[in-house]
């Protein structure tokens, strides 16, 4: 052997070997990282319908599109039950409400059992470091999280309160920019020795949707079509009938649309709510409060609105602020994106963006969510990886409760038997769907009496059709054919037409229920 080959022999066990050695220890099968890192950023009532992703006639998100762009977007993506509370218990959980017992969203019921097993436990316990960052709203302290910084309570859009592992301190700012700042510094400070899981939460847009100063360019209440059905008169849909979160009969001039005029002429039953909220403003803050606002309720009170013309009004001053929200979301997320890609962090982290659940923004006359219906029970689900082998639109039926075993499987952690969603993995790492895939989604909403007066009610879609039942406070039944009828109109049940898929819906939902082990709560437990 030459002194050349003996020199390249040298070369090759230094550098070439350990290089191998890194690369199998990262990419283990040789294609995909294993341990990934993992972003999971969830809004507070965010629909589909205000995302240019999904082809939002509203407003566009170039920063949260990029997800789509460079991973996939899920069509068909739903919660199990559409309230603030029980869905991040889903979440954490990988279960329905009645297994993790965290029902309804009132205040002295919406305290999470922290000693469940939940997947940022497992993570932690199998060597993630994992932390939280935002909206909580779980009531018991976050367990499984090696940092938390957490909102109080439902938390507020100005200078808000967090409690940073136990300690409470109002910080200046704005939320949306707040929480990303907490998550930005989160990552940088880490110990980058081990994989990480951070739960980045945001606030907005939940009511009253209260913007950053900075957006006040943006939209200035812009001609933003009317929905198809804003005026449903509800004909035939008893359950869509009663309930207390009309935009046009129900929304608050003050608290909702910032009517809080220097008269108080304006004089609602919410208005000090928001008054409270906007006496925590600095004085530039509030400055530039008045100055965008001041004009709108000087024109509000001169116009003298009534009947058709105010109810469309309501809606176009509402979609302003909630947009807003939207708006500064996104460019927050654009922040955290950027980190990732100048911090080489991108190459192996999956980013997750999804919303707590949907959210209405006009249809029906509606805002808030709670129903089985589309834009309640449908929620955006974005997702970003190098690895996925699916890119651009899936279409297969997903649920929140999906979430848990899909980061376990890919953080290569056994799933608990207990968990009842299924691991999305196989969707993104496979050319084709399983062939097992789930063909029909479960549902259950609880929180009656309550607020916005929605009645209790479960149901089950399919990829066509859908059947809900209202139970105790009164007994009815709604269908609909969703490729007919999207914006679920007209109620089927009782069409001799369609008896026979009538009742293979119910069979089916029977059976879904068994699997699920659900049954009717007792009627008192809500109404304690």
């Amino acid at each position: 052997m030459n002194l050349f080959s003996i020199y390249r022999s040298f070369l090759y066990t230094l550098f070439l070997v350990p290089a191998v050695c890194l690369l199998i220890s990262c990419f283990g099968d040789g294609s995909v990282p294993s341990r990934p890192n993992i972003i999971f950023i969830m809004s507070d009532d965010h629909g589909y319908q205000a995302l240019s992703a999904y082809g939002s006639k509203l407003i566009k998100t170039p920063h949260i599109d990029r997800l789509s762009k460079e991973g996939v977007i899920f069509t068909q993506a739903f919660v199990t039950n559409s309230i603030c509370s029980p869905s991040r218990a889903a979440l954490l959980t990988g279960k329905f409400s009645h297994k993790n017992k965290l029902y309804i969203n009132r205040n002295g019921y919406n305290r999470f059992d922290s000693s469940q097993v939940t997947f940022p436990r497992l993570l932690q316990k199998a060597g993630y470091q994992t932390a939280i960052i935002g909206k909580w709203h779980l009531k018991s302290r976050p367990v499984g999280f090696d940092y938390w910084n957490i909102l109080p309570g439902q938390g507020q859009y100005y200078n808000p309160e967090f409690i940073e592992m136990g300690e409470e301190k109002q910080i200046p700012g704005y939320v949306t920019t707040l929480i990303s700042d907490f998550a930005i510094r989160w990552l940088e400070d880490r110990n980058s020795d081990k994989p990480f899981c951070l739960l980045v939460h945001e606030k907005a847009p939940h009511r009253p949707w209260i913007p950053d100063t900075t957006t006040f360019t943006l939209f200035r209440e812009e001609n933003f079509p009317i929905p198809e059905n804003y005026f449903d008169n509800y004909e035939g849909r008893r359950g869509a009938k009663e309930q207390k979160m009309s935009i046009i009969s129900d929304m608050d001039l003050a608290y909702d649309l910032k009517m809080t005029d220097r008269e108080n002429e304006i004089n609602t039953p919410y208005r000090h709510l928001l008054e409270r909220m906007l006496a925590r403003m600095s004085d530039r803050q509030r400055a530039a409060w008045d100055r965008e606002y001041e004009p709108k309720i000087e024109a509000f009170k001169k116009a003298d609105l009534a009947g058709r013309a105010l109810a469309v009004w309501k809606l176009r001053r509402y979609l302003t602020d909630y947009l807003r929200c939207i708006a500064s979301i996104d460019s927050q997320i654009g922040r955290i994106l950027d980190y990732l890609d100048a911090s080489g962090l991108s190459e192996n982290t999956i980013v997750v963006y999804t919303s707590d659940q949907g959210f209405f923004l006009g249809e029906h006359g509606y805002f808030d969510k709670r129903y089985m219906y589309e834009e309640s029970f449908r929620t955006p689900l974005l997702m970003r990886y190098p690895g996925f082998r699916r890119k651009g639109k899936i279409t297969e039926l997903v649920q929140n409760i999906d979430f848990a075993p899909t980061v376990l499987d890919f953080a290569d952690v056994p799933v608990p038997a207990e968990m009842q969603g299924m691991s999305i993995k196989p969707l993104l790492m496979n050319e084709r769907p399983p062939s097992n895939w789930r063909k029909a989604l479960y549902y259950h909403y609880y929180e009656y009496p309550g607020e916005h007066g929605t009645r209790r009610h479960y149901g089950i879609r399919t990829k066509r059709y859908k059947l809900i039942h209202f139970y105790y406070d009164f007994d009815e039944w709604e269908l609909f054919d969703l490729k007919t009828d999207p914006y679920e109109m007209q109620n089927l049940y009782t069409d001799p037409e369609y008896n026979t898929l009538r009742n293979n819906l119910k069979m089916k939902l029977d059976s879904l229920r068994v699997v699920y082990s659900d049954t009717l709560p007792d009627p008192d437990y809500i109404s304690q």
